[in-house]
């Protein structure tokens, strides 16, 4: 009888371990790792996550290492928390480490402590003792012997504009992707977008392929493709994407489009994770360019408006919207639509009687303005009209926008 219960105690309590156990990370900024724990035994489901410097045993009746109280850095942030079950009992944890934890491991090393830090994941259950699985993280540079991860990801276009306005017909500007990353390896993947009356992508839609279980990979929703990629990122953790073909997005109907970043799953041995190592499933997933984020998109909004002088003076202008009540403490922006062939544009500023206060004149392709600061010390509570002017290469206005009001409080 004691015999019995003494093996029902023991399976009940099987350790549950993790692959890979050991990793680099970068010492001086992000590092995302795919890890995978397992087997899972039934009843228990994970808990915090905890970076520190130094392991103890647990306190029984619980099982591992747990982190010294006086060394911890950092709890895995609930944003970056992308873990889920996985496979046979498995369970994939995505190790987004912030700069945070980075720098204050790299301090403790610079004061004598070891170069490397841990990881610890807690598992519980009810009826049974808690788990403490740890993963050793070895501090090093960026470069090849990280996993390939991406750290952040900037879509915009080449004049920083983080949303665009177009008129029917209307091509896209350049638009690039500027990308950090650890380790090296290909960027594959794809530029893909949503066309109006088509529901958004979710955020799990927009997770790098490589972040997702090995059984959820090729679920997410796809939509209509503008151009593939496939480029050889070497260990310098920077690089820009431009897209390509961008005339083979159809802007014809008025509303709102959404350009997407698609990034596929590579093969990168320092990220690997052994499913059959431990049990939870048959091989080895690759994790190359995965991310603990979802990728960024880029909003377009397309009018009615053709691309005429005509159309273009009737939705030139973004802001200020009209009767906009605007903050003396703020600076006043003058954004407005780009159109082709125009030598400059000519901003005009008048007060509430039509006299011209303020006259700017902007050189293509840069469509915004900024009021100078005396414009604020001298206008609180006033209002103000504003319109902006296309001119050709003859100096001719080819289209001039309406007259809008704001007021500066």
């Amino acid at each position: 009888m004691i015999l019995i219960l003494v093996a029902g105690i023991s399976a009940f309590a099987q350790p549950i371990a993790v692959n890979p156990s050991g990793v680099n990370v970068n010492s001086q900024g992000a590092t995302t790792v795919f890890l995978t724990f397992g087997p899972i035994p039934p009843g228990y489901s994970p808990a915090e996550a905890i970076w520190c410097g130094e392991l103890m045993p647990a306190t029984p009746p619980a099982i591992g290492l747990q982190c010294v109280p006086t060394t911890i850095f950092g709890s895995l942030p609930a944003r970056l928390n992308r873990s889920t079950m996985s496979g046979m009992g498995g369970f994939t944890d995505i190790m987004g480490i912030p700069p945070s934890v980075a720098r204050r491991a790299y301090q403790a090393a610079q004061a004598g402590s070891s170069s490397s830090f841990f990881y610890v994941r807690r598992f519980v259950s009810a009826s049974g003792p808690d788990q403490f699985v740890n993963v050793t993280c070895r501090m090093a540079g960026g470069g090849a012997r990280v996993p390939f991860s991406l750290t952040n990801v900037d879509l915009k276009t080449a004049s920083g504009e983080p949303i665009l306005f177009l008129n029917g017909g209307e091509k896209l500007p350049e638009i690039v992707a500027d990308i950090q990353y650890n380790g090296m390896g290909r960027l594959k993947g794809r530029w893909e977008f949503v066309q109006p009356g088509e529901d958004p992508p979710s955020d799990r839609d927009l997770l790098t392929e490589a972040t997702l279980p090995i059984e959820q990979r090729g679920t997410q929703r796809r939509f209509s493709q503008i151009s593939r990629f496939n480029h050889f990122l070497p260990p310098t953790g920077r690089f820009r994407i431009k897209l390509e073909s961008p005339e083979r997005v159809p802007i014809i109907a008025a509303g709102q489009y959404m350009l997407l970043l698609r990034i596929e799953v590579v093969d990168d041995k320092e990220g690997d994770s052994d499913l059959a190592a431990l049990g939870v499933g048959p091989g080895i997933v690759n994790s190359g360019a995965v991310a603990s984020f979802p990728m960024p998109t880029l909003k377009f909004f397309v009018s009615a408006g053709d691309g005429t002088p005509a159309g273009w003076a009737q939705n030139a202008q973004i802001l200020p919207k009209a009767e906009a009540q605007m903050e003396a403490s703020a600076p006043v922006v003058f954004t407005w639509r780009e159109m082709a062939n125009v030598s400059v544009y000519r901003l005009e500023l008048l007060d509430d009687d039509g006299s011209t206060v303020l006259t700017a004149l902007i050189l293509p392709p840069i469509t915004q303005y900024r009021a100078p600061p005396w414009l604020y010390d001298k206008a609180a509570g006033a209002r103000f009209r504003w319109r902006v002017a296309a001119v050709g290469q003859n100096g001719e206005r080819i289209a001039e926008s309406t007259t809008r009001a704001f007021t500066i409080k």
